[in-house]
Order: structure tokens, then sequence, then C-alpha cells
């Protein structure tokens, strides 16, 4: 498996995982978790809000966690506390996501690593945003 953060996995995660589940998703337009998920849904992405909170954002149906989610997840994108993105992590591997990505500010080492040694792509404390436009200029 490539390291966490490898350019090779970013590309991989880019091209392969359209359908995206976008954990602490937030239907406030003022939230960077909006702003990106809206940024994916108009590049052309499948997102999926996981939020116990929201009921529906960006026009999806929103769930109160990964294992409610009735369809198949390529990425779980982590828009949590470091201390939360852990659980977030579990459930992902559990559902067989292909990938995890944290995002900026989001660090949490052992829940990374037990990604890795489960076979998903890892990507952490990077923005899912900055990557694909970075990508795409």
């Amino acid at each position: 498996m490539p390291p966490i953060n490898d350019p090779k996995t970013i590309r991989r995660i880019l091209d392969e995982c359209r359908t995206i589940a976008v954990v602490g998703l937030s239907s406030k337009s003022t939230r960077p978790s909006h702003g990106v998920a809206a940024y994916m849904q108009r590049a052309g992405y499948r997102i999926i809000p996981v939020n116990p909170n929201e009921i529906e954002v960006l026009g999806e149906n929103a769930y109160a966690s990964l294992v409610e989610v009735p369809e198949k997840i390529d990425l779980v994108d982590i828009f949590r506390r470091s201390e939360e993105a852990g659980a977030a992590v579990d459930q992902a591997i559990a559902i067989g996501a292909k990938g995890m990505w944290l995002q900026e500010g989001v660090i949490d080492d052992a829940a990374a690593q037990r990604a890795l040694d489960a076979g998903l792509l890892v990507v952490m404390d990077r923005c899912w945003l900055k990557e694909h436009a970075r990508r795409n200029m």
C-alpha cells in the first residue's frame, strides 16, 4: 500500500472514487464542509451527507452514520475534530470503503495506520478541493 498522502494515492482517489460520503457535512453554507462538498458535487462526484444533525444537504438525504448508508461508498471524507475522526475511520473500514480522506487540520495517526493496515487509500491533513483544483489547473 502506498504511504499516507502519496501523490499516486491522491490521484487514484480523485480518479476512481466517485461516490463520497462526507462525514460532518453541514447544511450551513458558511461551513468548510458545505463548500467542499458543493464543489465535489459540481465536479461530478456523488455526495452522501453523513451527519446525525441533518436530514438533507445539497439535495441529498443525510444519514446518521456510515453504516446506515444503503449504497456502496468509495471514499469517506472526514470533517470532524481529530479526536472524533477515529470512529469514522473505523466505520469506513467496516463498510469496505476504498479510501479515507481526513481534511486539513484533521490528524489521527493511529486511525490512519488502521486504515492503511486494512488496505484503504489514505490522505490526511489535506483539502480535497485544493488537491482537485490543483490537479485540474
